[in-house]
């Protein structure tokens, strides 16, 4: 895992879907592993996707705290899509 990746958990946001638009790191638990359950899409956002689902399935939330509290006042400002 590259450290960046972290960081991209919360700038990098859902292209599709019911999420469209929230950040990697704020999918819902049942969103992630219906997607380890079916597949995740291939590249960036297949990646950290899985990166997501890993970090939440093993109870590791809070090691995104520190760059949780680092996004919190960003909602939207620097977020943009993955690229497939």
């Amino acid at each position: 895992m590259n450290p960046h990746d972290l960081e991209r958990l919360f700038t990098v946001t859902m292209p599709f879907g019911k999420h469209q638009g929230k950040a990697i790191a704020d999918l819902p638990g049942y969103y992630l592993n219906w997607f380890a359950r079916e597949g995740f899409p291939k590249g960036e956002l297949g990646r950290l996707l899985a990166l997501m689902h890993e970090i939440d399935h093993n109870g590791l939330g809070d090691l995104l705290a520190p760059l949780r509290r680092l996004h919190a006042g960003t909602e939207g400002a620097s977020r943009r899509p993955a690229r497939g």
